[in-house]
């Protein structure tokens, strides 16, 4: 029988309200409170798996990748904040994420970033002959997308594309509702697209949906991705900002520094009770 996933000795932080994940076997995954965000403790193996299965079950579930900059979002923002709790899954994507938690006495296992998870659940999807939808992004880059993955993975069922400059919502959701995907990757920026997947699922009838933010244009060529050591340093913000100082200096100088500024209080004991 499948064990409860976490992490032994682990301090799970203020209570928390239950996760909606359960694993095969019907036991909840195990949350850990990351200034005061409920992050899944789950690799990414783990996490495929927990999605493969939710998809099998045809569970609606949405997918939510936590950074640095999306928790500072979430700490100012109600509405998000609700919707994020309402998430079926909450993944680490950001390296200040896992190192908050391990600060906090709340590890988590690694780091589960949204391009790579989306890279590993196309595949999942070729092996399976599950079908899949892109949405988001510039019509000629959500069209190279579905040609870099059918290229990639032969045999991969794209249900259909869609750029993200629609204007009507209703057709929009008619058109993926009869596409009838099984998992609907939406790339468009925060907090659009978790707010817009959370009104939107009961309607869309997909079994499993994620944002994946700007991962279409690394996908299609049309920009790069930091290289592995500056993932491993927890500097892919740095890159990105490098190449998108106007559109990314404002998430990430004063995002960070914000998000700093939490952890620093959580750590000092001034946190709690401001959530």
């Amino acid at each position: 029988m499948a064990q409860r996933i976490g992490v032994p000795g682990a301090d799970p932080g203020p209570a928390l309200p239950a996760g909606r994940l359960r694993l095969t076997d019907g036991a909840p995954a195990a949350r850990v409170d990351v200034l005061g965000v409920a992050v899944d403790v789950l690799t990414m193996d783990e996490t495929v798996a927990a999605v493969r299965h939710l998809v099998a079950t045809g569970t609606g579930a949405q997918h939510a990748a936590m950074n640095a900059a999306k928790l500072v979002q979430v700490r100012r923002d109600p509405e998000l904040a609700d919707t994020i709790r309402g998430c079926t899954l909450v993944n680490a994507d950001g390296a200040a994420i896992t190192l908050a938690a391990r600060l906090l006495g709340r590890p988590l296992p690694e780091r589960v970033p949204g391009i790579d998870l989306m890279e590993r659940l196309v595949e999942t999807a070729a092996a399976d002959s599950s079908r899949v939808f892109f949405l988001g992004a510039r019509p000629e880059i959500v069209a190279g997308v579905a040609d870099v993955y059918r290229a990639r993975y032969p045999g991969l069922r794209v249900a259909g594309t869609h750029h993200g400059y629609w204007t009507d919502d209703a057709k929009l959701v008619a058109e993926i509702r009869e596409a009838a995907p099984d998992y609907l990757f939406v790339g468009i920026p925060s907090p659009h697209k978790e707010l817009w997947l959370r009104h939107w699922l009961p309607e869309l009838d997909v079994p499993f949906a994620m944002g994946v933010g700007g991962s279409f244009d690394v996908v299609a060529g049309a920009k790069r991705r930091a290289p592995a050591w500056a993932g491993r340093a927890g500097l892919e913000w740095l890159f990105r900002l490098a190449q998108e100082p106007r559109r990314m200096w404002r998430r990430y100088l004063i995002g960070n520094t914000r998000f700093l500024g939490l952890l620093a209080a959580e750590l000092l004991g001034l946190g709690r009770g401001r959530r």
